[in-house]
């Protein structure tokens, strides 16, 4: 469906304010539904002057560490594939390094208590060196594995290497042949190719640049080296919102989307946490993943809803800029305030079977409502108390989905007749009348039951 021209005035509207406030060279971004590039724009010039050449949707930026995604991706595919587990301590598959003892999942999540940065010169501004010299450095833990969330650069260098001992090859060639080539995105490289913005930096008091440098980060690559396009970035935000073209199963990446460890920052609210190499985030109750990115030079952010898919992502050739703090979450709430979600109608699709299920259950004096959601039985309401719903795992078998009761067993309890007594949820029996004394409540009832 193509965008109404006052939708797409406002969103070009949006990021000429964002180029022009916030003293961007350039800067590019693009609107994602149902897998799809629903809208892009671009600002600015390649070189940041006036007579440059203008930034379009063919333009390479660096993404920075939005690559951690993609590493994290292939490193669940090895999980998949039976090749190792997210328990396995980092020393197990690749021995001799001074953090072999925090896990896969610790790496994954920023809780091994690797180092943020290297020692030495800052890898992001200097060419870097080869495993050997990384772990030959000073880069002892700063915590012990598991304690804290600490975003770790070293983290997923160290995840890069996994790749390549487990591969035999380099971890680009893992990510490009495992990821890109199949979701076509050939304008996705490690070193920037064709069409390039140049990575620049604004003076912070004076309309003057300095050119960044730009080069191979090596045993550091990992953890941000990838440069990219609007709509190949776009195609990753699609991947995120599902669309995976079958690289990676519906269970993993949203085991994936599952918060870790919450991002403590002091003074302010719990809203950031880090799954399995995705961060998330929790606006008013809202939940997004994605990644934020940053190299001299460049910023980029890619961001997806995780209830019905839409995303965003932008990308900037400057060093450093307050307009895209708030930029991603702008156009996309923009974007749907002009053009709202679909809603698909209401139809009867339920399943006749799941009526004796269904209506008031109590658990000893406290009444809960169980109603037949397509496949899913759902127990009060999910999000308040211990709602949740309960997915079909057997005949008489379910599983929890949401909270509490998450990944806990339902039984459904038969008399002899073949007609429902009860529920048994994980040793808590839900029976229709409070207490029922022909149901098997643990610890008996008062024979003289209610008085």
């Amino acid at each position: 469906m193509d965008l109404d021209p006052r939708t797409a005035a406002r969103l070009d509207h949006r990021l000429a304010t964002a180029q022009r406030d916030g003293r961007l060279p350039s800067v590019v971004a693009g609107i994602v539904r149902g897998g799809s590039l629903v809208w892009q724009g671009a600002v600015g010039t390649l070189d940041g002057r006036a007579d440059g050449r203008p930034a379009d949707g063919d333009t390479q930026y660096r993404m920075g560490s939005i690559t951690k995604t993609f590493v994290g991706v292939c490193v669940l595919r090895l999980r998949d594939a039976g090749r190792l587990d997210l328990t396995d301590r980092f020393e197990e598959h690749v021995p001799g390094s001074p953090f072999g003892r925090a896990t896969l999942e610790q790496l994954l999540s920023h809780a091994g208590g690797t180092p943020a940065e290297t020692e030495g010169p800052w890898w992001e501004r200097t060419p870097g060196g080869d495993w050997d010299a990384l772990v030959a450095s000073p880069t002892a833990p700063r915590f012990r594995a598991g304690r804290r969330f600490h975003y770790s650069n070293v983290g997923f260098g160290a995840l890069g290497r996994l790749l390549e001992v487990h591969h035999g090859r380099g971890w680009a060639d893992v990510v490009r042949t495992e990821l890109l080539e199949p979701l076509g995105m050939s304008r996705t490289t490690t070193r920037p190719t064709g069409r390039a913005a140049q990575g620049l930096a604004v003076h912070p008091f004076a309309d003057v640049l300095h050119a960044e440098p730009e080069h191979d980060g090596g045993a550091m690559a990992p953890a941000g080296q990838l440069w990219t396009t609007v709509p190949d970035l776009a195609r990753w935000a699609a991947f995120l919102a599902g669309d995976t073209a079958g690289l990676l199963a519906a269970d993993t990446l949203a085991e994936m989307c599952e918060p870790h460890h919450v991002d403590d920052q002091a003074g302010q609210p719990w809203t950031g946490a880090h799954g399995l190499g995705w961060q998330l985030w929790n606006v008013d109750g809202e939940r997004f993943a994605g990644h934020g990115g940053s190299m001299p030079g460049f910023l980029a952010g890619l961001r997806v809803r995780l209830d019905d898919g839409d995303g965003v992502v932008v990308m900037a050739n400057s060093t450093a800029s307050p307009a895209l703090r708030t930029l991603s979450e702008d156009l996309l709430g923009l974007y749907r305030d002009e053009v709202p979600a679909p809603v698909t109608a209401w139809s009867a699709t339920g399943n006749p079977a799941l009526l004796e299920l269904v209506g008031a259950w109590h658990w000893g004096s406290s009444t809960t409502t169980a109603r037949a959601v397509g496949e899913h039985l759902v127990l009060g309401e999910p999000g308040q108390a211990r709602g949740s719903r309960f997915a079909p795992v057997g005949p008489d078998a379910w599983v929890g989905l949401d909270g509490y009761h998450t990944g806990e067993p339902l039984r459904v309890v038969r008399r002899p007749d073949g007609t429902v007594s009860h529920l048994d949820l994980a040793s808590f029996l839900f029976t229709r009348t409070p207490y029922d004394p022909t149901a098997d409540v643990p610890g008996g009832v008062d024979d003289r039951g209610w008085h």
